[in-house]
């Protein structure tokens, strides 16, 4: 029976690694045992970002909220509060975009809110 040789998996198995780590410096890029190391730590990195993204996400949203709704003599909280016993339904998302690309209508929600706690 013939020998099997690993060249032509061990090549392909190398190449797709080092497609991977492209782009990196040193010999990470080209260093096939540098390159594994690399390209496990950027898993790991991508991994674990794609949860930390939500929360900085969510934490820039209330930022700008703040911000907007601050600019209107009313804190973050009490806007908050406001929003759920008016009954409007928007989310931290759209009222951040609101009051960056859109300071009327975000006003107009204000004042909603602002006559509902009243």
């Amino acid at each position: 029976m013939a020998r099997i040789k690993r060249g032509v998996t061990s090549h392909a198995k190398h190449k797709k690694v080092l497609k991977a780590v492209k782009g990196q410096w040193g010999r990470r890029k080209n260093t096939i045992r540098a390159a594994k190391q690399a390209m496990e730590k950027a898993l790991q990195y991508a991994y674990r970002d794609r949860r930390t993204k939500k929360r900085e996400f969510r934490s820039l949203w209330i930022q700008r909220i703040n911000a907007g709704v601050r600019s209107e003599g009313i804190t973050y909280s009490k806007f908050i509060n406001g929003l759920n016993k008016s009954g409007i339904k928007l989310d931290r998302k759209i009222l951040a975009d609101l009051a960056y690309n859109n300071p009327e209508a975000f006003k107009t929600i204000v004042k909603k809110v602002q006559s509902s706690l009243n």
